[in-house]
């Protein structure tokens, strides 16, 4: 299946863009996230600590064990803050 990876923040900024496109045969997005890491060694710096990272999965906030089946696009990024 197809995916657009979305990279926002220090992520973005570590992958060195902001989006991309992947091939991918991941069933979860802790799946996809073992074979973004395998990319090179900028997407395993990005992604090596998950305690730093939320993600979204059709822009619905999700986790790492949320199937991947009909999704169109995986975002990652760090947590919010507000004040």
């Amino acid at each position: 299946m197809k995916l657009d990876v979305l990279y926002f923040a220090w992520l973005r900024e570590r992958v060195g863009q902001p989006r991309e496109r992947v091939e991918t045969k991941a069933a979860t997005v802790r799946d996809l996230v073992v074979e973004l890491r395998a990319i090179d060694d900028y997407h395993d710096a990005a992604l090596s600590d998950l305690t730093a990272v939320r993600v979204a999965v059709d822009q619905q906030l999700s986790d790492l064990d949320t199937p991947l089946a009909d999704a169109r696009e995986v975002a990652f990024f760090p947590p919010m803050t507000g004040g």
